[in-house]
C-alpha cells in the first residue's frame, strides 16, 4: 500500500543525482542468495516459521525469581495475533503508525509483530528518550497509539499520543481481551495485500547532528536481509545449530531489531535481558552462544576483569591477556607457532577459562557494531575463544551491510558486503552502499533523502579504505578537522584510541580552524572507582578527579598512546579533563551513545577558548 500518496520506494521518486556511477573507484559486491518469490512480509515469515515448527522454542523469558521459561513459536504467534486483534478493536487502521517505548523484553517483540499483523507500521522509541524527543517523533510520524512499559514513561508520552497502552503482560492481556470478538478473517485481511515493498517500520536515527530523521524500512528489507545472512556461508554460522542469543541491546535500535527477527527466522532461542544490572547473572544462567553488542560492552568486560586483579594476580592476568592477543594475531596470518600454542594453553588454564565461564561458558560469537572496536580488546576475546565478527551498517541499511567473514576475519576491518549488498568508495573516500537492505527514504523528508541518495547509491557520510580486500573505517566525512595550517585531521583515530582506556568514557578532539589539536576528555563514572583504586588513589568524584594532578598525569599516557598513531602535526598538544561525564539527559550523547560534537562544543565553549587563548601550544604531554 502506498503511504499518503508517497512512492513505495526511493526508486519511484525523482531525486537529484550527481552521476555517482562515473566516480566510483572501488566496488565490492556479494550477490543475493534469495529468490524474489521468497521475499515476503514479516507477518507471513512468522506464520511460515510457526507453521513449520510450532513447538520450536522462540524465546526463554525470566520470571521474578530469575528462572527462565520457554515460549514456543506457536505460543508467540498466538499471542501476536491476539494482541493484533486488540489493536484492531482499539481503532488501529492499516498504515497507521504505532509507537513502542520500552526495554528489551518479550512483550516488546509481541507488540512489534502485532502492529505489523494489524497492517500498521511500528515506530520504536528509545527508552531513554526525553519528553521533547518523544513529542517530536510522535508528531512527525503521526503516532496516535503508543505502548510503554513503565508508569514513568507513560508520563513522558502522555501529551504525545491520544492513546497509551501498557507494554507488559497485563497490558497485552487487556488488548487480547478487547480483540476477542475480532474474527480471524478480519485479521488476515489486514496483511493479505501487503507486499515486500510496503513499509514495516520507521526508525528514527540517533541524530548526532540536527533532529533525528525517520528511516523507512520495508518488510522486504528485513526479510531479504535475514535470509541472506542465514544462507551466506561467510556470515551465517553463528545462527546455525543450537544457537542461543542473549539480547540486551535496545530493540528500538536496528541492530537489536534485526537480531531478534534473524533469531526467529533461523530458529535461534532468544533470551531477553531488559537491564544491564543483571547482565552478568543472565550470562551465567542463560548461557548464550552468540551476542550482538557495541564495542563498549567488550571493552567494559575486559577493563572490569583487569581492574579486579591486584598484585601477582594482575601480572598473571596481563601476561595471559598478552598471550591471548598474540595468539589471535598469529591466527590471522596462519598457524601459531607451537610455543605460542603452549603458552595459550597455560594462559587459558590460569585466566582465560575463567573469563569464558563468566560469559556463560558457551559463548562462541560476539557480533560487534555501532562503533570501532579496539583491536587489542578484540584480539583478547579471540584468544579467550570467542569469534569476534565486526560489521558495518546504518539504520538506513537495515543494520550491517558489511561484515568480517568468519574464515578470513581481520581485526580492525569490517570485511566485505554481506550477500545482497554492494559497497563502493567515492573519489573522496566516502563509503557508498546499495542493495537488498537499503531503506526507502526518510519519512516526511524527501529533501533529506535526495541529499544521501545518488543514482541508487546511499552516501553514508563515513569514509573508508580498502586493505587487502577488506573495508576499514576511517571516520565521519563531516567531522574532519582542518587546522589553520590547512592540515586535515581525522578525529576518530585519536578518539577511538582514547575510548579504550578504562577510565575514559569518551573524548572530543578539537582543532578546526586552530593552529594545533586539543581534546576534551570525559571520565567514566562507573569505571572510575576501580581505576582509581588500581592506581592507589583515593575514591573521588568525576569532578574531583578532573582537577587531580595525578589523574591528569595518568590520562596523559592515554593521550600519548593516541598520538603515537598519527603524525606530530595531527597529535593532541593540549587536553582538558571535563568535570562531568557526557550524558543523554544533557543531549551530549545519542540514544546509541555516540557523542554529539556540536552540543559538547557548545557546553564547553569556555574550556575550548581557554585552551586556545595561549599564543602557542604547550608541550606535548
Amino acid at each position: 500500500m502506498a503511504l499518503d500518496g508517497r512512492p513505495r520506494t526511493f526508486r519511484d521518486a525523482t531525486y537529484a543525482t550527481v552521476g555517482y556511477d562515473q566516480i566510483m573507484r572501488t566496488v565490492a559486491s556479494s550477490p543475493t542468495l534469495v529468490d524474489r518469490h521468497e521475499i515476503t512480509h514479516l507477518t507471513a515469515l512468522l506464520a511460515a516459521r510457526a507453521h513449520a515448527k510450532p513447538r520450536a522454542v522462540f524465546a526463554e523469558v525470566k520470571d521474578r525469581d530469575g528462572a527462565w521459561h520457554e515460549v514456543t513459536l506457536g505460543d508467540f504467534r498466538t499471542r501476536v495475533n491476539a494482541v493484533a486483534k486488540g489493536l484492531i478493536a482499539s481503532g488501529v487502521e492499516p498504515g497507521d503508525r504505532v509507537g513502542i517505548m520500552g526495554d528489551t523484553t518479550y512483550e516488546w517483540s509481541v507488540m512489534d509483530f502485532a502492529i505489523l499483523a494489524a497492517g500498521a507500521i511500528s515506530v520504536p522509541v528509545y527508552p531513554s528518550s526525553s519528553a521533547t524527543q518523544v513529542e517530536w517523533m510522535a508528531a512527525d510520524a503521526g503516532i496516535s497509539v503508543i505502548a510503554v512499559d513503565t508508569g514513568a514513561r507513560a508520563g513522558l508520552v502522555a501529551h504525545a499520543a491520544s492513546s497509551v497502552v501498557a507494554l507488559d503482560a497485563m497490558g497485552l492481556d487487556g488488548l487480547a481481551a478487547k480483540g476477542a470478538e475480532v474474527l480471524d478473517a478480519e485479521l488476515d485481511a489486514r496483511t493479505e495485500n501487503l507486499s515486500p515493498e510496503d513499509i514495516a517500520t520507521i526508525i528514527y536515527t540517533s541524530g548526532t547532528t540536527g533532529r533525528p530523521k525517520g528511516a523507512m524500512l520495508s518488510h522486504g528489507n528485513f526479510v531479504e536481509q535475514v535470509l541472506n545472512i542465514e544462507r551466506d556461508p561467510n556470515f551465517g554460522g553463528f545462527v546455525a545449530g543450537d544457537a542461543r542469543l542473549l539480547l540486551f541491546l535496545p530493540l528500538a535500535h536496528v541492530f537489536g531489531r534485526i537480531a531478534m527477527i534473524l533469531a526467529m527466522s533461523a530458529g535461534a532461542v532468544i533470551g531477553y535481558a531488559p537491564t544491564h544490572t543483571t547482565l552478568a547473572a543472565d550470562l551465567a544462567s542463560f548461557r548464550p552462544t552468540f551476542m550482538v553488542l557495541v564495542p563498549r560492552v567488550l571493552e567494559t568486560v575486559y577493563n572490569k576483569a583487569d581492574a579486579a586483579q591486584t598484585g601477582a594476580k594482575k601480572r598473571i592476568f596481563r601476561w595471559a591477556a598478552r598471550v591471548a592477543r598474540q595468539h589471535a594475531k598469529a591466527c590471522e596470518g596462519g598457524t601459531p607457532a607451537r610455543g605460542l600454542r603452549i603458552r595459550l594453553a597455560i594462559a587459558d588454564r590460569l585466566v582465560l577459562s575463567k573469563i569464558r565461564a563468566r560469559l556463560g561458558g558457551q559463548l562462541r560469537y560476539a557480533l560487534s557494531g555501532g562503533a570501532r572496536l579496539n583491536e587489542d580488546v578484540g584480539h583478547f576475546f579471540e584468544g579467550v575463544g570467542v569469534t569476534v565478527l565486526q560489521g558495518y551498517g546504518l539504520t538506513e541499511t537495515t543494520a550491517a551491510a558489511m561484515g568480517t567473514p568468519e574464515s578470513a576475519r581481520v581485526m580492525g576491518t569490517v570485511g566485505r558486503p554481506i550477500a545482497g549488498n554492494e559497497m563502493a568508495l567515492a573519489d573522496d573516500g566516502e563509503i557508498m552502499l546499495r542493495g537488498a537492505s537499503l531503506f526507502h527514504g526518510y519519512w516526511n523528508d524527501p529533501h533529506a533523502t535526495a541529499q544521501v541518495m545518488h543514482d541508487g547509491w546511499f552516501a553514508t557520510g563515513d569514509t573508508g579504505v580498502m586493505v587487502d580486500g577488506a573495508l576499514s573505517i576511517v571516520g565521519r566525512k563531516k567531522e574532519i578537522l582542518v587546522l589553520s595550517s590547512g592540515k586535515n585531521v581525522q578525529p576518530a583515530v585519536l578518539e577511538n584510541s582514547m575510548r579504550s582506556h578504562p577510565a575514559i568514557q569518551d573524548s572530543v578532539v578539537v582543532g578546526d580552524g586552530k593552529h594545533f589539536v586539543s581534546a576534551l576528555v570525559a571520565l567514566d563514572e562507573v569505571m572510575l572507582p576501580a581505576w582509581l583504586s588500581s592506581h592507589a588513589l583515593p575514591d573521588m568524584s568525576v569532578e574531583e578527579a578532573a582537577a587531580n594532578s595525578t589523574v591528569r598525569e595518568l590520562i596523559s599516557r592515554a593521550i600519548a598512546l593516541a598520538n603515537a598513531q598519527v603524525s606530530r602535526a595531527e597529535s593532541i598538544r593540549e587536553f582538558r579533563i571535563l568535570p562531568a561525564s557526557f550524558t543523554e539527559a544533557r543531549e551530549e550523547l545519542t540514544a546509541s551513545l555516540k557523542t554529539r560534537r556540536a552540543v559538547i562544543m557548545e557546553h564547553y565553549a569556555k574550556v575550548v577558548d581557554e585552551i586556545y587563548s595561549k599564543a602557542m601550544p604547550t608541550s606535548q604531554p
